[in-house]
């Protein structure tokens, strides 16, 4: 469990830290929301009669609903989009959690729409929005707010990430690629994979996980400093044979 909730942190932190990069993600979940209500209260605010509440007061919360349906896809399409340029694939060859990359995306997203439905209600709030409710009802608003939001992604992701299988006269034959694990070791004997360091013990256990994720077609490169003792090497085979992988290579590479 606790390697899933670290593994889930990692990937949302990975998801966040993109939005500084995406100015046009951070002004769809800052700026956009702030217009959509600042047009429907001064723009459109006369067209619809409320009666028995204040304009603001109905709108707020309906704009807030609007903006989380809205933003559901994103969730499902950013994972889609994973899925197509083989991160996944890369993320499922790491030794992490399973779950960690869907919970990963979607923690981050409802953290996104959070804050985007947090802006809503204090924009809401300076145009004269008001609760008229105790703190008691408030809060489990927010919290029905966090279950419809958690559900839309979720709901979002299904659709989007439905497999379509080919009936079996469509199957034509063809021939399994292997999948390339590189296993980068420094002058020192350090493994690396993927950038992450790894103890023997660590190394084995992560090229048992590729095995058995690519049953058939799991494939290691031991890419080797000239600098390094043998050993480390033979070390490396070793765990390499243990989890079963027969199908591996050895290169060599100048240190920097």
């Amino acid at each position: 469990m606790k390697r899933l909730i670290a593994d889930t942190l990692v990937i949302a932190e990975r998801n966040l830290v993109r939005l500084p990069r995406s100015p046009d993600l951070l002004l769809a979940f800052t700026v956009q929301p702030i217009m959509f209500v600042l047009l429907f209260v001064y723009v459109f605010g006369g067209a619809i009669s409320t009666p028995g509440y204040t304009y603001t007061d109905f709108l707020i919360p309906g704009i807030i609903v609007q903006n989380i349906a809205f933003g559901g896809f994103v969730t499902a399409i950013g994972l889609n989009e994973d899925l197509h340029k083989g991160l996944i694939d890369r993320f499922r060859s790491l030794p992490m959690a399973r779950p960690a990359v869907l919970a990963g995306r979607t923690s981050a997203d409802i953290v996104t729409n959070l804050l985007s439905a947090i802006i809503l209600v204090v924009t809401g709030l300076i145009i004269g929005f008001s609760f008229g409710t105790g703190i008691g009802e408030i809060l489990a608003g927010f919290l029905l707010l966090i279950f419809f939001l958690v559900a839309t992604k979720f709901a979002e992701e299904e659709r989007e990430l439905n497999v379509l299988l080919p009936d079996a006269s469509e199957a034509q034959p063809r021939t399994s690629k292997p999948r390339e694990t590189i296993v980068n070791i420094d002058e020192a004997g350090r493994y690396f994979v993927s950038g992450r360091q790894l103890s023997l013990d660590e190394l084995e256990k992560a090229l048992r996980i590729v095995r058995v994720n690519n049953p058939g077609r799991a494939s290691v490169i031991f890419r080797a400093d000239r600098r390094c003792q043998v050993d480390f090497l033979v070390a490396a085979m070793n765990a390499c044979n243990k989890a079963r992988i027969r199908d591996y290579r050895i290169t060599t590479s100048e240190s920097s």
